[in-house]
């Protein structure tokens, strides 16, 4: 069984396919923990926001419910574990 990973995409100058829906609280949760860390090594919020105030895990949830993090499905390939 192939589990589904998320993984942030880095803003580029090609054609942007939309993000799939969040289908759980599990997954908003991980893309937050990764945008996160995003923040805290300096990238940019994309809300309008204090960031000396405003802890980098809140930013990036805030970024995630307005839609503003691009993100893709990525199918991990089996550990030796797994089968």
């Amino acid at each position: 069984m192939t589990e589904q990973t998320e993984e942030l995409v880095e803003e580029s100058t090609g054609e942007r396919k939309p993000s799939p829906e969040i289908d759980s609280k599990y997954r908003k949760i991980i893309l937050a923990a990764q945008r996160s860390k995003q923040l805290q090594r300096g990238a940019n919020s994309r809300v309008e926001t204090d960031i000396r105030k405003t802890k980098p895990t809140r930013i990036a949830m805030q970024e995630i419910e307005e839609g503003k993090i691009d993100f893709e499905l990525t199918a991990s390939t089996p550990s030796k574990n797994e089968g």
